[in-house]
């Protein structure tokens, strides 16, 4: 039986700079079903996906027992490791994200994002001090050594998302805000918002872990980011905005012309029924 242990440690395995894991993340069951079912050897929470489908805004306000319950039920649908979004923590204080670090834990993630921007920018800036978020990461870290799991903590970091600072600073504000992350506990720094070559092999060169970048239309193929020295490779939002996306385009299709091309193309409906029973088998 692969315990949460052999989990967390098969995550970690993935990580490897120049052959990065692939993350198509997902939403609910459904989708994370249909990610494993084409050969992921992981699965990744989306925290916008998920807030909308349980009808809350992303940016910090879904509540945490709503995003626990989601992670759990998505933890139990799959047999690969899961990683979980967990946005700023579920909390003000270093405590309370240890409290969501033992929930996600304990429903069967072995994986988390922590991101440093503030959805409620203060006076100093939209990204929290360094000091203030490194005594978060060691809180979750400690959190996770006290319940004997390798969590794999991935430092989110949104200098470049977020265009913060002068623009000639911003590498080395990055690899700054990166090395303290990492000794306080990180074991991966994700930095969205970059995919010019030149800055994500600066990143990967300069940070003493591996690099996560976000993926999606523009970006450089993937084979390309793994030239560069990356070793995750996340599609973030991108997969449900598109879910919802064609949503959209039928249902207007259907009002105005009538017609059904938009839905030409589905997951048919007896493999995606299969997916999910096989999910319930398993549990």
């Amino acid at each position: 039986m692969t315990t949460i242990n052999d989990k967390a440690e098969q995550f970690h395995a993935l990580h490897r700079r120049g052959e990065p894991v692939i993350l198509a993340n997902a939403w609910d069951v459904a989708s994370a079903c249909v990610v494993q079912d084409t050969g992921a050897k992981a699965v990744a929470t989306t925290s916008a996906g998920v807030a909308w489908s349980l009808g809350a805004p992303d940016g910090d306000r879904l509540d945490r027992e709503s995003a626990l319950a989601l992670i759990a039920r998505v933890a139990r649908a799959v047999h690969v490791p899961v990683t979980a979004d967990i946005e700023e923590g579920f909390g003000a204080t270093p405590a309370d994200v240890a409290e969501t670090v033992r929930g996600v834990l304990a429903a069967g993630a072995v994986g988390v994002n922590i991101e440093d921007a503030l959805h409620v920018p203060s006076e100093d800036g939209p990204l929290r001090a360094v000091a203030d978020q490194t005594r978060r990461i060691a809180a979750a870290r400690q959190a996770a050594e006290a319940a004997g799991v390798r969590l794999f903590i991935n430092a989110r970091l949104d200098t470049y998302l977020l265009s913060v600072g002068d623009p000639d600073e911003r590498l080395e504000a990055t690899l700054e805000r990166a090395a303290a992350y990492v000794a306080a506990g990180a074991s991966g720094v994700f930095v969205p918002g970059v995919v010019d070559p030149k800055t994500v092999a600066a990143l990967a060169d300069g940070i003493e872990a591996p690099l996560n970048v976000l993926t999606g239309p523009g970006a450089p193929p993937i084979p390309e980011l793994a030239a560069l020295g990356v070793a995750r490779v996340s599609l973030g939002s991108s997969i449900a905005s598109a879910a919802y996306g064609l949503v959209q385009r039928a249902t207007r299709e259907a009002f105005t012309t009538g017609t059904y091309e938009a839905i030409s193309a589905p997951l048919d409906y007896a493999t995606l029924n299969k997916l999910i029973a096989q999910s319930v088998r398993t549990q």
